[in-house]
């Protein structure tokens, strides 16, 4: 009789302190434990905007009725756009690697859980070099007598001086092909080189830079033109509060190497890329600034712009 008693009451304590959790053990050795696969690693070049996790389950007890990603781990907190589906997208991240659970849930309540890593590497940075030969998207404008534009000028110049004694003034557009660039990349440089005429066809024949004030004015053209009727009349719109001020200069030849014009090019890549005016900040005779244009002979002189971006 003593021996039953104690048997009984082994038995209530061992129900009084039976815990959830070895419910659970007991559950998964009757019913089988789900199995949740939260799909292989990823690795996802920058810049993309958005990535897919796709998560399966399969359980003996019967179907899958609930799904759930978290972020356990990650440089910072991404948009989990559909936490309670299979798959989702995920968007808002940075580089670096994030560690994602995904969960599922079966018929009778019981969970697997699995985990995936998804890695985020930064774009590779690329440079773009664009000189090119007899450019047909450059143009140097002219003003004597009415306009006196020439599109297949040797040269291009901000220039105001005279001719028969009537002003004459010109300004120089010109833009470079930038469609290989994707609209979203990010622009870390850009690097404008222009290279003094070495035998003038403007101004005194002899010096490419003149004048007791030459300073010169880079500007990104803001409207639309055509080559083959823009003219003085006519020329593009600029925007002058980016740009960019070359200072005078008493030096007869001076080539303007590696001239930062990355806030000119961004909007160009990410907009409209209408090109580049160049003008002196004071037209006033007898000045100059004069460049050797995509048509002369010295395929080394001609305009060049040097792009990296990611």
């Amino acid at each position: 009789m003593k021996a039953m008693l104690k048997t009984i009451l082994f038995c209530l304590a061992v129900s009084l302190t039976f815990t959830a959790c070895q419910k659970d053990i007991v559950n998964n050795v009757i019913y089988g434990i789900p199995v949740a696969d939260a799909g292989p690693p990823q690795t996802i070049q920058l810049p993309a905007s958005s990535f897919t996790l796709s998560g399966t389950g399969t359980s003996p007890n019967g179907r899958i009725v609930g799904y759930l990603w978290s972020l356990i781990a990650g440089p910072n907190v991404p948009v989990i756009h559909s936490p309670a589906s299979p798959t989702t997208n995920v968007s808002n991240f940075t580089t670096g690697t994030y560690r994602f659970q995904f969960m599922v849930i079966d018929s009778v309540g019981l969970t697997g859980v699995d985990t995936v890593s998804v890695t985020l590497v930064a774009a590779p940075i690329q440079t773009l070099t664009v000189q090119p030969t007899n450019n047909v998207n450059e143009i140097h404008l002219g003003y004597w007598n009415g306009n006196y534009t020439n599109p297949a000028d040797v040269e291009i110049a901000g220039c105001a001086w005279t001719s028969g004694g009537t002003p004459l003034n010109t300004r120089g557009i010109f833009k470079f092909d930038l469609s290989s660039i994707p609209a979203s990349a990010t622009i870390l440089s850009a690097k404008l080189s222009l290279y003094s005429m070495p035998t003038p066809l403007l101004g005194n024949f002899i010096d490419a830079n003149f004048g007791a004030n030459n300073t010169l004015y880079i500007e990104r053209n803001t409207s639309a033109w055509d080559a083959a009727t823009v003219g003085w009349f006519n020329q593009p719109s600029t925007d002058v509060t980016s740009q960019v001020t070359v200072p005078h200069t008493t030096q007869s030849f001076l080539d303007l190497i590696d001239l930062d014009v990355k806030n000119l090019v961004a909007p160009m890549v990410s907009t409209n890329n209408y090109g580049f005016k160049i003008r002196l900040q004071n037209e006033n005779a007898y000045t100059i600034r004069l460049f050797a244009s995509s048509r002369y002979a010295d395929a080394a002189k001609h305009p060049k712009l040097v792009i990296t971006y990611q």
